[in-house]
């Protein structure tokens, strides 16, 4: 596979300026754009550039308001619900997650649940800026089918990816961002273009059989859920919380709402944070660093998002696919 070096500043106006060109207007396209950058930054290519097809493709359908404006709702003085009106999610994130943020610290609880959005990002950016808040915060969503559930071939869930972050006052916060699937779909995704095989395990072909060719998985196969039942109950848990309680598609709804033009499906998602000053009382950050770093002490032990953070410090370019690049250029 060929790449070519780009720095961030020029991953960010190549996506900008792509969303500008198919009906973006300056808000979405920059939260977006800023979404897809932070990706790149941090290694995360299947949420990088990779993405930005599918932001395209929807814009075009008609199917994404690429002029969204959040509308939001006050349940409760804990509780914020806010209307995506049919655009890209990071917007609503960064609309919504600084009200739930102070929601948070006056109660101590809080949650904000987005409908009627198209989340097709990483997780870890709002739980990674409640952290940087000093709160606890937990984020999922859904999508459309490609997991079996645990003794099943037919695809019923999405992906159903979970996201978590606790602040470390002075440092990084302890942070992952999972699918509940054995593979991320976007990194299955990148397999398959670039024509690697995937670890036994991770997928069933269209017949059923399990198989470690990405592109049978990708094309008309079906990803596994992670850790066999245990995996199926915990996606089964964030179905009921995205989708059910935040009143949005669960997602073999989504699929039967969407147009199929490739990019993402709407649909909800729901992002708790937790005060642990008011929770834990002074003195919580403390006991929680001395547990982390009795973990992080441990021979073989290595925190989640320590890659990431790593690759955070590079201030150089990323090498980014070449063929997307040249797409996305004559698309400017």
């Amino acid at each position: 596979m060929s790449t070519v070096p780009l720095q961030l500043d020029e991953i960010h106006a190549l996506a900008r300026d792509c969303l500008l060109a198919h009906g973006c207007d300056e808000p979405n396209a920059d939260a977006a754009a800023r979404t897809m950058t932070a990706a790149e930054r941090d290694g995360a290519v299947s949420h990088g550039l990779f993405r930005l097809p599918g932001h395209l493709v929807s814009l075009d359908s008609g199917k994404v308001n690429g002029r969204a404006r959040p509308r939001e709702e006050r349940l409760t003085d804990s509780a914020i619900r806010l209307d995506g009106d049919r655009g890209f999610a990071p917007l609503s994130i960064e609309y919504g997650t600084p009200l739930l943020a102070d929601a948070a610290e006056r109660q101590g609880v809080a949650v904000l649940l987005i409908r009627h959005s198209f989340h097709f990002a990483a997780l870890w950016p709002e739980v990674e800026a409640l952290a940087e808040r000093g709160l606890v915060g937990l984020a999922c969503t859904v999508h459309t089918p490609m997991v079996a559930p645990f003794g099943a071939t037919r695809a019923f869930f999405s992906t159903n990816p979970i996201a978590f972050a606790y602040p470390r006052p002075g440092r990084d916060p302890y942070v992952f961002d999972m699918a509940t699937a054995a593979r991320a779909r976007g990194d299955i995704g990148v397999a398959a273009r670039d024509g690697h095989e995937l670890p036994p395990g991770v997928g069933l072909d269209a017949d059923g059989n399990p198989t470690t060719d990405a592109r049978k998985i990708h094309d008309g196969g079906v990803i596994l859920p992670f850790g066999g039942y245990k995996g199926s109950a915990i996606a089964t848990m964030i179905e009921l919380l995205a989708a059910g309680l935040v009143g949005d598609y669960f997602s073999y709804e989504a699929i039967e709402a969407d147009n199929r033009d490739g990019g993402p499906a709407i649909g909800g998602e729901f992002v708790l944070a937790m005060s642990p000053e008011v929770l834990a009382g002074p003195g919580w950050a403390d006991h929680s660093e001395a547990f982390l770093d009795e973990l992080a002490g441990m021979e073989g032990v290595r925190l989640p998002g320590a890659r990431r953070f790593a690759h955070r410090q590079d201030t150089g370019p990323r090498h980014v696919n070449a063929e997307l690049v040249e797409s996305l250029r004559a698309q400017r």
